[in-house]
């Protein structure tokens, strides 16, 4: 697979980085759940993994692609097929700026640049919507392998939180897991 250069329809080989739409939603949250199953067991409760967040995610990402307002959905494609995905919302934070919400790419494409693409193509979106905003995220304390992937990418590891629970529901979580914040004071350093 060769990486993407220049704007966002470009298409170099299979690869191709677009904006999400309404349409995407289903492709979005199956990929996001994948994601949430490999990464964030021990930190989610497996009954919710594996019996409620699929439903969670597909009717969560309904509503943020029919309302994009204040945000932005990249999605990475390879042969047609969805393999990441970035999700910014704008002024998430008076301090820190922009929040990447999501970033995720799938296992088997992993480690070939797709991950970095999209956080560029994010940062880049974010100076045109917002110049001089900041960026962050939330990392997950176990995801060790996220946070180096982060701060290879420049990001500054901030507070430390309790991570909130899916929907609210407590239930949801085992215990009481904790997550990093990262953050670009200056995005075009990632653009």
């Amino acid at each position: 697979m060769t990486a993407m250069t220049g704007d966002t329809n470009s298409r170099v080989d299979e690869l191709r980085f677009r904006t999400a739409g309404a349409d995407d939603a289903a492709a979005v949250a199956e990929l996001h759940g994948d994601s949430w199953r490999r990464h964030y067991r021990g930190a989610y409760a497996d009954a919710f993994l594996d019996d409620e967040s699929a439903g969670y995610l597909d009717a969560m990402w309904s509503k943020r692609l029919a309302a994009r307002e204040g945000t932005r959905t990249t999605l990475a494609e390879y042969d047609g097929q969805l393999v990441g995905l970035s999700h910014l919302i704008i002024g998430a934070d008076p301090k820190f700026g922009a929040l990447v919400d999501n970033l995720h790419v799938r296992a088997p494409v992993k480690r070939q640049g797709i991950g970095t693409q999209l956080l560029a193509l994010t940062a880049k979106a974010l100076q045109e919507a917002a110049p001089g905003s900041g960026i962050y995220l939330w990392v997950l304390e176990q995801n060790i392998a996220a946070q180096g992937f982060y701060e290879a990418r420049g990001g500054v590891r901030g507070d430390r939180k309790d991570v909130p629970p899916p929907g609210g529901e407590q239930r949801r979580l085992n215990g009481q897991p904790a997550c990093f914040r990262y953050y670009w004071p200056d995005p075009s350093l990632l653009a």
